[in-house]
């Protein structure tokens, strides 16, 4: 089977046909064979089977394999093999140059202290503090489809949103109502309810909640343009996931954005789960805004520095009467333009772009950790990520839907795929519906068996190969493990 045909089906919207030898070990390495990124894997420190179990620090690592060594382990010890790591929508994995730019900042920090800020130190990965952020966001244009000066790096997902809304939700006696989707994060719920009942309004009037059709958990375009219809009078901003967390759909955010602002309304966008994972080209959409996490298919770390995105136009200083004209938002030193930064003459100008939204200081630690997982995206391009990511999530849905033809015929489903099965409408999760009561039997067997995956109650596993570090050969063993679990013959 030749990968770069099976790109181009699926980049059509074209589904692929595998082999009948699809569910082998040698069909997966073959695959893997041709698997261009195969090699960004050895950028990860991946857990073992044997670091799973530990309950203190013992100052080591998990001993790693490389592209060329057997799958089985170092030197053959089954302790060693590497667990199958398939929750990079929940936390990705460590880059191994996280540890290398973490000691450069500590001993930049030791050996010069308060002039790490203003210093670039020879042989650093990294640049002096007060460019960190700025560095950033020029390794992320890539990421988001932007320009670096419409990419600000700060604070977390969450506090960027209220940021966003701060300045983008301008609520008044005839366009108030927000725009989302019936089952966002819940952290996302909270910041759009807390801006409503911030500019005393009801909830219950202000915010408009997007169902899903009728038996699924997914919201077709034409229902969400629909929506924009029967609200666009009255809508002030429409924010949505680009990737819904919990389905795993994968929403057309261009034909959305530009419905919904051919009608006046303003457009951001939460990239939680979709920044690292599928192409996205926000300048070109004319998103106004947008924000996501690092942690997840970015790979920055637990709750990792953030990233925001506001749109050019939104960004610009100007000047009349000798003061600056800006777009409103709330203000802090930071967001200052670095020269008038310490004028200390209470001012602000601020820098022109995303980065005048910023309002504090951002962590130099926390940057040395997302400037490391970017160096990994700097060895390729979302667009070969995406390729391999439609290939291998296409392998992975394949083999589960092998499975529910291996069942007794008038046998109720053991699992369904509330997932897309268009590839062009999800990223690289697939989210797995399991028959009622079988959550807990098939989450001990993974966790048995060195299988990490995200379980979402009551029913749902989500499963995500990720490209950076996934092989298909990951994928077939994932399968068998699962295989046993819901009862079936395993190969």
């Amino acid at each position: 089977m030749d990968f770069d045909a099976c790109v181009q089906r699926l980049r059509s919207g074209a589904a692929v046909k595998f082999p009948p030898d699809a569910n082998s070990v040698a069909f997966a390495q073959h695959m893997d064979g041709q698997d261009k990124l195969r090699h960004l894997r050895d950028e990860f420190v991946l857990p073992t089977k044997a670091s799973l179990k530990k309950k203190a620090l013992d100052g080591k690592l998990p001993p790693q394999l490389t592209t060329t060594d057997a799958v089985n382990g170092v030197n053959g010890h089954a302790a060693d093999e590497q667990c199958l790591y398939f929750v990079g929508n929940s936390l990705g994995a460590q880059p191994k140059a996280v540890r290398r730019h973490l000691d450069a900042q500590l001993e930049t920090w030791a050996s010069i202290g308060v002039n790490g800020h203003f210093t670039d130190m020879a042989d650093s990965p990294l640049t002096q503090w007060q460019d960190m952020a700025e560095d950033c966001a020029n390794k992320s244009a890539d990421l988001v489809g932007a320009s670096p000066d419409e990419i600000v790096i700060m604070n977390t997902l969450t506090i960027n949103l209220h940021l966003m809304m701060a300045s983008f939700y301008k609520p008044d006696a005839k366009r108030h109502k927000i725009i989302l989707e019936w089952k966002p994060f819940p952290s996302d719920h909270y910041a759009i309810e807390g801006q409503v009942v911030w500019h005393g309004l009801d909830p219950e009037k202000s915010m408009v909640k997007i169902e899903p059709d009728a038996g699924t958990s997914l919201i077709p375009t034409e229902k969400v343009l629909r929506t924009i219809d029967e609200h666009a009078d009255e809508t002030a901003l429409l924010l949505l996931p680009g990737i819904q967390y919990y389905s795993g759909q994968l929403f057309d955010i261009p034909r959305i954005t530009a419905y919904a602002k051919e009608r006046g309304i303003v457009v951001g966008w939460d990239l939680a789960h979709a920044a690292g994972n599928v192409e996205l080209k926000l300048h070109d959409w004319d998103v106004d805004f947008a924000c996501w996490c690092t942690y997840k298919y970015i790979n920055a770390g637990p709750g990792a520095i953030a990233g925001a995105y506001v749109h050019e136009k939104h960004g610009k200083v100007e000047w009349a009467d000798g003061r600056p004209t800006y777009r409103p938002r709330l203000m802090g030193w930071y967001g200052g333009d670095k020269s008038v930064r310490f004028n200390m003459d209470n001012m602000f100008v601020p820098t022109p772009g995303a980065a005048g939204y910023q309002a504090s200081n951002p962590s130099a630690i926390d940057l040395a950790s997302l400037s490391a997982a970017l160096s990994v995206f700097n060895k390729t391009s979302m667009a070969d990520l995406r390729s391999k990511a439609l290939v291998i999530t296409a392998y992975a849905e394949h083999l589960l839907n092998q499975m529910l033809t291996e069942q007794p015929a008038g046998e109720k489903p053991l699992f369904g795929i509330i997932t897309p099965s268009d590839p062009l409408q999800r990223g690289t999760q697939l989210s797995v519906l399991l028959r009622e009561g079988l959550l807990e039997r098939v989450t001990q067997a993974l966790e048995e068996n060195a299988v990490i995956c995200d379980k979402r109650k009551p029913d749902v596993i989500r499963v995500a190969p990720v490209p950076l570090y996934t092989r298909f050969e990951d994928v077939w063993k994932f399968m068998q493990v699962l295989r046993g679990a819901l009862g079936l013959k395993q190969q």
